[in-house]
């Protein structure tokens, strides 16, 4: 007899307690912070969507429920034991997850067939992660958004803005109280062709 996943609470709850550095927060995010931070995004139009740090799939669902048909989702998570509770517990042919690294998400989402996400969504604490990380995980990210697309951030600092403001031409930023704690959130937009989109 197969033994039942943990709860995603207390999954979320034992990562954090193993990776506090590699979580952004103890609780998951609030529906209302997860809301607002998708509402940009063109549905119709997308055929990739990554994640980083899906944890126990709090923005993953929500994702997966808004995704097309043909859409695909590759969630991207350092830490194994997230991987295998996602496997376990969303079974979803879209769905894809990954155990590696945000740095590493040209070759990883090129192994799946794909050679751009339209957007990418990360809740990575970029302010505790280890030297130089932050770094490349912005310059990794920006590479691999299509024209038009974006990296979604939610944090609770600012310091994300020093790996993601040189490789993006516009950043819109937002701040959601109901969430514990409250978070900034940022919607980063691609353009290489540097042409002038609305604020």
């Amino acid at each position: 007899m197969s033994q039942r996943p943990a709860l995603p609470k207390w999954h979320f709850l034992r990562g954090f307690l193993k990776h506090p550095r590699m979580v952004g927060s103890v609780i998951p995010s609030s529906d209302r912070l997860i809301a607002r931070m998708l509402a940009p995004v063109d549905w119709a139009n997308v055929r990739l969507f990554v994640e980083y740090g899906p944890g126990v799939g709090t923005f993953t669902r929500p994702i997966l429920d808004r995704l097309g048909a043909d859409a695909a989702l590759v969630a991207i998570d350092t830490n194994p034991d997230f991987v295998a509770f996602l496997s376990q517990t969303i079974d979803d042919p879209r769905f894809h997850a990954v155990h590696g690294s945000a740095a590493d998400v040209s070759s990883i989402i090129a192994e799946r067939g794909f050679d751009a996400a339209d957007y990418v969504v990360s809740g990575l604490p970029f302010s505790t992660l280890p030297d130089g990380v932050g770094a490349e995980i912005g310059a990794a990210t920006a590479g691999v958004i299509r024209d038009g697309g974006a990296f979604l951030v939610y944090q609770f600092s600012p310091k994300v803005l020093d790996y993601i403001a040189p490789h993006f031409e516009r950043i819109e930023r937002g701040f959601e109280w109901v969430n514990v704690p409250p978070a900034t959130l940022f919607w980063a937009w691609r353009d290489r062709q540097g042409q002038v989109r609305a604020a």
